[in-house]
């Protein structure tokens, strides 16, 4: 492939509405399937579980349910696909978070068979992208797996997303708040996006529409979701967590947010918060490296703060892990062959931890009152 065509890649089906998970029979029948294979927690198949008896049932679609082991590693990987075999499954669909999401991708592509998100929360852009994040047992990143297609239905069912706590909706915000900055930074760069092209001018404008839904719409889906129902704010930001963030970033590209929280795995501080609360943060430091105008960061850090986003070190429980640690972790992100490098100018490790260390100095300053520029 060459790397001055513009590719953009989609899940082949995005549905998403109230009570949307009783129409989930009618979109896998458009595929052809017979019989799933159900992935996922507890929680996970049980918020789902009455819709799809009902629509498999009306459909005469068969189904296994398997639980999720909770961590993405090539040997849950494995297993799922051989189980997917072994049950002579046409169809592998993931019920739940993201891990379990990343975890079906991979073992629907090796099984090659086809692929259904059910995303139960909203707090990552996991579901619809070609791309599985693998960690080893502890929890460390290990690399990118990456399908040969995405999903090829994604149903999001929003009734469902508001009942989940109001905190991973908020963290879903802050790994859509990287996609635009991310997305420009590449699209600047001239620098590759995942599936190995140049963005689309498409990509570039939803990454844009996805920010630009999040400071319209933010604070009023975070009370929806607080309140248990489901707004036009809250359909909207939805729809921006999952389905914008997951094009834009794809097809738009990656940057520093991405390539730090990658590093920062490395402090097991940090494996309590969720992937977005972890984004937010990386975010700004990402803003800070690239000097961004002051509104925007002063916008940026305005929000994450009024929303409940973390803004600095301390928010994240590695305040006190020292410089030489910290350096460490700067170290891994900005390796040779990091998205890091996707940013149009020269980067150093020295430039990155100056900063993570400024971004948490105006984390504090906004969070005494003070304007940071």
């Amino acid at each position: 492939m060459g790397k001055f065509t513009n590719v953009m890649i989609a899940p082949g089906r995005y549905v998403q509405g109230r009570r949307a998970m009783y129409e989930l029979g009618d979109h896998l029948s458009t595929l052809g399937c017979k019989k799933a294979l159900v992935i996922g927690g507890k929680t996970g198949l049980s918020t789902t579980r009455s819709g799809r008896e009902k629509s498999f049932k009306e459909k005469g679609i068969e189904q296994i349910e398997e639980l999720f082991n909770g961590e993405v590693t090539y040997n849950e990987i494995e297993r799922v696909k051989e189980l997917a075999i072994k049950n002579k499954c046409d169809v592998i669909i993931a019920s739940g978070g993201g891990k379990t999401m990343d975890t079906v991708k991979a073992a629907a592509d090796k099984a090659n068979v086809a692929t259904v998100i059910l995303p139960t929360i909203a707090s990552t852009d996991a579901p619809t992208s070609a791309l599985s994040v693998v960690y080893d047992e502890e929890g460390v990143f290990v690399e990118f797996y990456i399908p040969r297609r995405n999903p090829d239905i994604v149903l999001v069912d929003t009734e469902i997303i508001a009942q989940a706590p109001s905190r991973l909706l908020v963290a879903g915000m802050g790994d859509a708040l990287a996609t635009w900055f991310e997305a420009d930074a590449c699209n600047r760069a001239c620098s590759i996006n995942l599936p190995g092209g140049q963005p689309t001018a498409t990509a570039i404008a939803v990454a844009k529409l996805c920010f630009d839904i999040l400071m319209e719409y933010g604070m009023q889906a975070k009370i929806a979701a607080e309140s248990k129902v489901v707004t036009p704010a809250l359909e909207k930001v939805v729809e921006a967590n999952t389905l914008l963030s997951g094009i834009g970033f794809e097809s738009g590209g990656l940057a520093a947010a991405h390539s730090l929280q990658d590093g920062f795995t490395i402090f097991p501080e940090i494996h309590d918060y969720y992937h977005g609360e972890k984004v937010a943060f990386l975010t700004l430091t990402q803003l800070v490296l690239e000097c961004r105008p002051k509104e925007t960061i002063q916008q940026v850090f305005d929000f994450c703060h009024k929303v409940g986003l973390p803004i600095t070190l301390a928010d994240l429980n590695i305040d006190k892990v020292g410089p030489e640690k910290l350096m460490e972790a700067v170290h891994l992100s900005t390796l040779p062959d990091k998205i890091m490098h996707n940013h149009a100018f020269p980067i150093t490790d020295q430039m990155v931890y100056d900063a993570v260390i400024t971004a948490d100095a105006m984390g504090k300053r906004v969070k005494q009152g003070l304007s940071i520029v």
